[in-house]
């Protein structure tokens, strides 16, 4: 018998703007293993038709209490390459090897104190898994995180990839029990805030629904403001 544990699924994107409610927008397939020595790999495959359509491919390992360990981005953007990047992290440091189409070759090192907390590299499922930095054992509320980092400051990953560090707030609201079409589950709810002065543009609320099992795996997710956009999982294997 495996000594790990494999999860498969894939998450709808849709649009939530009058014009366009329920629409499909996207989609995106994911496959999470989590594995004997703790490590956690997650594969997604991301597609987003509105234009410039953007194609990515993320694989993503995290150590048992969730901090990146190595993760390499591919982007296509409007059908063409638009970069790929391999970036490690140690408790000293976190590197980046890459080439984009707009910088060129890229070559980072950047100094960090301890190990990065936690890595956005834009799939979806990874939204959720970034929710274990809140400590639910204070209950509902609102912290700030600082000194993370993400793979691009584009709302929807579609530049770079290339370390880029900020801060933002997690508020979680409590726990709910929801269906969504991969089936009915206990969540955990939360909301990405503070994002002002940390991005280019100011990323607008943004609700995730997790599982409540202590995987934070991704249920449903809203953005309001500009984006108006929706994520539900719909199908899901393993678990």
């Amino acid at each position: 018998m495996p000594r790990h544990r494999t999860l498969r699924g894939s998450i709808r994107y849709t649009s939530a703007k009058p014009e366009r409610m329920g629409q499909e927008r996207g989609r995106e397939y994911f496959i999470v293993t989590d594995q004997a020595d703790g490590v956690r790999t997650v594969h997604a495959h991301c597609e987003i038709d509105d234009a410039p359509n953007v194609i990515r491919d993320v694989v993503l390992a995290l150590d048992g209490e969730g901090h990146p360990i190595d993760c390499s981005v591919r982007i296509t953007v409007g059908d063409r390459h638009e970069g790929t990047g391999l970036m490690r992290f140690t408790a000293t440091q976190a590197e980046c090897e890459g080439y984009n189409r707009n910088a060129g070759r890229v070559s980072q090192r950047i100094e960090t104190d301890g190990r990065l907390r936690a890595l956005g590299a834009h799939p979806i499922i990874g939204d959720a898994l970034i929710l274990r930095l809140y400590p639910l054992a204070e209950g509902p509320g609102r912290r700030f995180f600082p000194n993370l980092m993400l793979t691009s400051p584009d709302h929807r990953g579609a530049t770079g990839p290339m370390l880029f560090q900020l801060g933002f707030g997690i508020e979680y609201v409590g726990a709910e029990r929801i269906t969504v079409g991969a089936g009915s589950f206990d969540a955990l709810h939360f909301r990405y805030v503070d994002t002002a002065g940390q991005l280019p543009e100011e990323h607008p609320p943004y609700d995730v629904w997790c599982t409540a099992d202590g995987h934070y795996l991704y249920l449903k997710g809203g953005v309001g403001g500009y984006m108006q956009t929706r994520y539900e999982l719909v199908e899901l294997t393993g678990l």
